[in-house]
């Protein structure tokens, strides 16, 4: 029998698409499918932005482009981090990429091997552990507590370094659980990071314009001491709902950026052309579309902080961040996968369990609130009432 080498037993995936698959099929069998699951903006791509992609295919730009990403396309992404971080990055260390999840692949495989460590968020997005692990490195789970406003403590992550430690991987705001860190707490890992010079950062700053109440995002950009050994990790999948274009950035130290350019030429050659210009238009292009999403959004997300609050033995912290909710439900008596997917089979509300998330994910549902607040109410009422039962 064929078979793949033994590194691909290792790698697990994203739960997010089993659920979605289910959720569809049930849908496809009439089902009244309420999906709290799926992580994705459930507005349509702002006109602007898809009348440039459009542009871009009437024009004639449907070649190869470099390897790395247009000029013009990595100089609008170097734009966009001056005005969010204040710090200039030349185009040179940008890479255009297909989704974040490149981005994540080319800095675990290229650091990731048998005798060293990899810390990650726990819990945080799966597909971290499932690469490190594909690579034989030892993750080292960084916990994310509730009591911590699901950010990670500062000290306690620098506690876990050591001289094995390659890299450490990095997310607020955060999926699943909405935290966001505060500038204090990544300030002392960074400190940290002074005594461990073979330690490669990357920050997941996906999430970077979504947050809420006052809040700000802190990019690991703004502390120039370990800029010789930054990874930033971002794309246009959830500011402009653009989850299916698979469009990402990333930010590249100069000692790695020509690894990661001879893995775009093995591995993806360039990302689509049309697409370029589209993410061109939603950098430069007007924001209030951006706006009125997240307006939205923190309309949605009092709601589901709210009515999930007030279902029997639930309680949930308020996200500052991201478009999800972590709610705890360890006191319903229920394990939190198989309750996720009793809600599914049985009340047709779609929910990711917190294991999926890492071990420390038990006790915990996620649910998106990317969704219409019709639909919101709908799904916890659905809760509620099999709750109750």
């Amino acid at each position: 029998m064929v078979q793949p080498i033994s590194a691909f037993s290792r790698m697990g995936e994203e739960n997010a698409f089993a659920v979605l698959a289910r959720a569809n099929a049930l849908a496809a069998q009439g089902r009244d499918i309420i999906n709290l699951g799926i992580g994705q903006p459930d507005f349509s791509t702002p006109d602007h932005i898809a009348e440039a992609a459009i542009k871009a295919i009437r024009d004639g730009h449907h070649g190869y482009t470099p390897a790395t990403g247009t000029l013009e396309c990595r100089e609008a992404v170097a734009r966009r981090t001056l005005t969010t971080t204040g710090i200039e990055v030349s185009p040179e260390r940008i890479c255009i990429v297909p989704g974040g999840k490149v981005t994540m692949y080319a800095a675990i495989t290229m650091l990731g091997e048998p005798g060293v460590e990899i810390m990650y968020p726990d819990p945080g997005f799966p597909i971290y552990r499932s690469m490190i692990e594909f690579t034989g490195a030892a993750p080292i789970p960084v916990p994310v507590r509730e009591e911590n406003g699901f950010a990670f403590s500062g000290e306690e992550a620098a506690s876990l370094l050591t001289d094995k430690t390659r890299l450490v991987i990095l997310n607020s705001p955060a999926n699943p659980t909405g935290g966001v860190t505060p500038r204090e707490e990544i300030a002392k890992l960074v400190t940290a990071l002074e005594r461990f010079p073979k330690a490669t950062v990357m920050s997941d700053e996906i999430y970077d314009s979504m947050t809420y109440d006052g809040e700000a995002a802190t990019s690991l950009l703004t502390f120039p001491e370990i800029a010789d050994r930054l990874i930033v990790l971002n794309g246009w999948s959830k500011t402009w709902a653009m989850t299916g274009w698979r469009m990402g950035w990333s930010i590249w130290p100069d000692a790695l950026f020509d690894a990661m350019r001879k893995l775009a030429v093995n591995c993806w050659s360039c990302v689509n052309a049309p697409s370029q210009f589209a993410g061109i238009a939603a950098i430069d292009g007007p924001q209030d579309d951006v706006v009125k999403m997240m307006t939205a959004f923190d309309e949605r997300r009092k709601l589901v902080v709210d009515r999930a609050n007030a279902l029997p033995n639930i309680t949930c912290a308020t996200p500052k961040g991201a478009f999800y909710a972590f709610p705890n439900i360890s006191e319903t008596g229920w394990k939190a996968k198989e309750l996720a997917s009793k809600l599914l089979e049985e009340t047709s509300v779609a929910t990711i369990g917190g294991p999926d998330f890492g071990i420390l994910g038990e006790g915990y549902i996620r649910l998106s609130y990317a969704n219409s607040s019709q639909n919101i109410e709908r799904a916890l009422e659905r809760i509620g009432t099999f709750l109750a039962d």
